[in-house]
């Protein structure tokens, strides 16, 4: 009787276990997929801003260009 209870206690114990490795491993996959879509908006954002920034700097090289060519 002792040893039959103990098996079920042990059986039970182990399906548990079982389960909660299921749900951390369901956590943790989605976890990452969503902290890898956090990072990749994030470096589309930084390239745009990146662009943007290195576009607004040659537009205002130009214009300064354009200014001294027609001041001589």
């Amino acid at each position: 009787m002792k040893l039959s209870l103990m098996a079920l206690v042990i059986f039970i114990g182990l399906t548990g276990c079982a389960d909660l490795q299921d749900a951390g491993r369901t956590i943790g996959q989605t976890t990452k997929e969503v902290t890898t879509e956090i990072g990749h908006a994030t470096r589309d954002a930084t390239k745009a801003i990146g662009h943007a920034s290195r576009d607004a700097v040659k537009s205002v090289k130009e214009d300064l260009n354009d200014e001294g060519e027609s001041n001589k």
